[in-house]
């Protein structure tokens, strides 16, 4: 994982197409399994406001084989399986949706906090606490990832749909990451890794 700075430049046309407002919730139901998630409007998008849970036959994973962090985080998917399974009418994040939401909440410095759920994140040393504030309504939870299964409860970590798009690099993919002190990055993520998903509504 190789962590990039989230540039003035993309904050600042983010914040120029932003419109943050008074986020507005509503619920969705998954045609696929009957799931209900929460949803939110944040500025001009709406997100899922829970990770997805979508048990495919390969590609997803419960963090250490358990259903109840299922329940609790939603599933973990390497990139191929993420982009199959938002239901219609959503999409897997693009990295510049990522930057929207993060310059739509305030930008880098304080959007941890504000995107974080209330409950749910662990502390760790001088950090007495890692929950956050959820301003928005987006309860981000740490789901932790699959590859050694690290740090559920510490850290979360989301998929985008943009590859790198370098040759030397062509199996990385942008994606969100969430730490307990409440930093934000863009990062660079190997495709097989397993992540979480959010959806994010497909523009009208």
């Amino acid at each position: 994982m190789r962590k990039l700075i989230l540039t003035t430049a993309a904050v600042a046309a983010a914040i120029a197409g932003a419109v943050a407002g008074e986020p507005s919730f509503g619920t969705f139901t998954d045609n696929k399994d009957g799931q209900t998630y929460k949803t939110v409007k944040i500025g001009k998008q709406t997100w899922m406001a829970q990770n997805i849970n979508y048990q495919t036959e390969s590609g997803s994973w419960c963090y250490k084989n358990s259903a109840d962090s299922c329940k609790k985080y939603g599933r973990l998917y390497d990139w191929k399986t993420a982009t199959t399974v938002c239901p219609k009418g959503w999409h897997l994040p693009d990295v510049y949706e990522w930057h929207d939401l993060v310059a739509t909440a305030g930008g880098q410095e304080t959007v941890g906090k504000k995107l974080k759920s209330k409950s749910g994140w662990n502390n760790l040393g001088d950090v007495k606490s890692g929950n956050g504030t959820d301003d928005y309504g987006f309860s981000a939870l740490p789901g932790g990832d699959r590859g050694g299964y690290g740090l559920a409860g510490y850290y979360g970590n989301w998929w985008s749909a943009t590859e790198n798009g370098v040759d030397l690099f062509d199996d990385d993919v942008y994606g969100l990451g969430l730490g307990y002190r409440g930093e934000v990055d863009i990062n660079l993520y190997r495709k097989s890794n397993g992540y979480s998903v959010r959806c994010v509504e497909d523009p009208p």
